[in-house]
């Protein structure tokens, strides 16, 4: 641990008994997330633990999330990913599909190409920048990172903070075309009625699928089990997925915490030393997305906002909050292309980041 100033502090925190130390990060993580929550800025359930994990981590905190806790978060992860698929964007893929392989592909270059750029210039190690660059599926991209040997700290670091920006950028670019000043955020619903089937079924999907990762021995076992097998019997067969607000929250706080509390003091000075590159290149990718929203909207006719939004590199669910605020946007275009994106990154997520990797080494 680093001697500084600091150091009668991070002492401090480490003597503390594992249940108070739970206990200011609890605090804190329901600050933080509140704080975010009004901002209206996405993903603040998650965020806001992580932000105050990483508070702790960095002051000498101790106490860990357990193994098996953490493996539930993520098969919780897996099913949420599982039940926004929705059978209705097959429709619109099919009529579309060269258009959007041609985006998704051109998009997935750039981000790899960024990827490469942060790792060749030693400004993040090894795969960490690849992983960190992935366009979309950011908590996915999250757990897997870490089970291909990238830096899961800043590879975090990275998605969240481009979450955050895409989002904002796409509100922004929305209240061009849109006033959505008098559209309200529905409420949420901490505790709607359980559904005993449905929850029951979510509870069994989470439960064989993570089992079934581990047998498969996919990486990140526990979401990519889950993930497929939710996908195939919620598609499939039918099957419902209850997710209630409040087990969506303990689980986005499970893994907000395991990832922030193995932030060290220094890996937040090497996360703060590369954050200009890493803002510069979010702003590029948006920048591509933007041209490609352009060009497709001149030359196929497609609404500008539609085609922004659908391009939008990230922040899935914020868009869809965006692209349903606005009267004249095609939801089934954005929803189908962003949903296209998602599946090849989740897909090809891996191999990409072992293509480059070796691009970076020779």
């Amino acid at each position: 641990m680093d001697s500084s100033p600091d150091q009668p502090a991070v002492e401090r925190m480490a003597r503390m008994r594992p249940v108070r130390q739970w206990l200011v990060l609890l605090i804190f993580s329901l600050l933080f997330a509140g704080a975010l929550e009004y901002a209206a800025l996405p993903a603040a359930l998650l965020i806001g633990p992580m932000l105050a994990a990483i508070l702790a981590g960095t002051n000498g905190a101790t106490v860990r999330v357990p193994r098996p806790l953490f493996a539930a978060a993520q098969a919780v992860v897996g099913c949420l990913v599982a039940a926004s698929i929705s059978a209705d964007i097959f429709s619109v893929f099919y009529k579309e599909w060269p258009l959007f392989l041609v985006v998704v592909l051109a998009t997935l270059a750039a981000s790899s190409l960024l990827g490469w750029l942060i790792s060749r210039w030693r400004i993040l190690p090894g795969t960490t920048a690849v992983w960190g660059s992935s366009p979309g599926a950011a908590t996915a991209m999250v757990l897997m990172a870490g089970a291909f040997g990238a830096d899961q700290r800043l590879v975090a670091f990275m998605q969240y903070l481009r979450v955050i920006f895409v989002s904002m950028t796409a509100a922004l670019v929305a209240k061009m075309w849109v006033d959505t000043s008098g559209v309200e955020i529905p409420a949420i619903v901490w505790f709607p009625p359980i559904d005993p089937a449905a929850f029951a079924a979510t509870l069994g999907v989470a439960l064989i699928g993570g089992l079934l990762g581990r047998l498969c021995r996919l990486p990140s076992p526990f979401f990519l089990g889950t993930f497929i097998f939710g996908t195939i019997v919620h598609l499939g067969f039918g099957v419902a997925i209850q997710l209630p607000q409040w087990l969506l929250a303990l689980s986005y706080a499970m893994v907000g915490w395991s990832i922030g509390l193995n932030f060290t003091r220094a890996i937040l000075r090497h996360a703060t030393r590369a954050l200009p590159q890493i803002v510069g290149s979010i702003v590029v990718l948006i920048a591509f997305c933007g041209g490609l929203a352009w060009l497709i909207s001149h030359v196929l006719g497609i609404d500008p906002l539609t085609a922004y939004l659908a391009t939008s590199p990230g922040g899935m669910d914020s868009v869809a909050i965006i692209a349903a605020a606005a009267q004249n946007v095609d939801i089934s275009f954005v929803m189908a292309l962003q949903s296209a994106r998602f599946l090849v990154v989740l897909i090809a997520g891996p191999s990409i980041a072992r293509l480059v990797a070796r691009a970076v080494r020779d």
